[in-house]
């Protein structure tokens, strides 16, 4: 099933039943007026929402073209956006960037984040950019969206509240980030909003590509037309079950929340990038300092993922950078 939320001139949207191609969709609302109405009640609404998929698919309710153009993210905002750090590869270049050393944690123990919820971009939309010194890097990953997730549950039992699974673009302003941390208290201004895809999915429609708790898909990031990362997000250390584990060690999470795995990043160099801080160290580690610059008005990024046939499964991040 693959859900999204159509722009309506409210903060959080209409809910919407988008068809397995992508090219039309139904509404919803007679289920839940929004995303986070279903995810509050998911036991009810979500298979009244396959009802409603099935009849998409066979033509036997109301449809309309899809433009992607007329979607919000498909969690407008959320009550908690957490970012961990599944990728080690790109744990170990990022902090050797800022000449830093891994954590002696780094197999055993997930980094995590907590950033803004408040409001999201959509997937269409532009990233502002107010200046050009605070180094905009895009960073391509893979999220779930959480129902209610006690705390304590652990990753043997943390599949089951994993309700659908989307990709985002984490935006960061990488030179802001080492005197952020030199102060010991996190990301805040070096964090702007996020963007996500079009579409957000449940596990079961990714079919084989989903398993153990992971997306094993390549994920396509194309940055001002050119394919910079074909990245194999399958690859990551830290499952998403392992991942729910950690972050409920001492408190629960409500519907809603939405868990990033990080910028998906694999050894095999050839397999590109899914942000420009990698490829910088690259350069750095090869040439003795970064010749990439990082994004600046009129840059594009494009992140999606594909499956076998070719689909784009939770259709394209597509964005410009336009200065504020």
């Amino acid at each position: 099933m693959k859900l999204a939320t159509l722009k309506d001139g409210t903060r959080d949207g209409r809910l919407i039943v988008v068809k397995r191609d992508s090219s039309a969709y139904a509404l919803a609302t007679s289920v839940a007026l929004t995303l986070q109405n279903a995810l509050d009640d998911w036991q009810r609404a979500e298979p009244q929402l396959r009802a409603v998929a099935e009849q998409l698919e066979a033509g036997t309710v109301q449809s309309r073209p899809l433009d992607v153009n007329q979607l919000l993210a498909p969690l407008p905002r959320a009550y908690e956006w957490v970012d961990g750090s599944a990728f080690l590869n790109h744990v170990i270049l990022v902090r050797k960037a800022r000449n830093a050393e891994p954590p002696p944690t780094l197999k055993t123990d997930p980094l995590v984040y907590q950033g803004g919820s408040g409001e999201f971009l959509a997937p269409t939309a532009d990233i502002p950019l107010a200046d050009e010194a605070w180094g905009l890097d895009f960073e391509s990953e893979v999220c779930a969206i959480l129902g209610d997730t006690p705390q304590g549950t652990k990753a043997a039992e943390a599949g089951q509240h994993i309700r659908l699974v989307m990709l985002c673009n984490d935006v960061s302003l990488r030179n802001l980030i080492p005197d952020e941390l030199a102060k010991g208290f996190g990301f805040f201004q070096s964090k702007p909003a996020t963007a996500f895809s079009p579409f957000a999915v449940t596990p079961d429609e990714l079919g084989a590509a989903w398993k153990e708790g992971r997306l094993h898909l390549r994920v396509r990031s194309t940055l001002n037309g050119q394919l910079v990362g074909d990245t194999d997000a399958g690859e990551m250390h830290f499952s998403f079950p392992e991942l729910i584990q950690h972050i409920s060690k001492t408190r629960g999470f409500t519907a809603g929340t939405i868990l990033g795995s990080g910028t998906v990043s694999n050894e095999d160099r050839s397999r590109g990038i899914s942000c420009l801080a990698e490829r910088r160290m690259i350069e750095t580690i090869d040439e003795g300092k970064p010749k990439t610059p990082f994004m600046k008005p009129g840059d594009t990024i494009q992140i999606e993922a594909l499956d076998a046939s070719g689909h784009s499964l939770f259709g394209r991040i597509s964005q410009k950078v336009v200065k504020r």
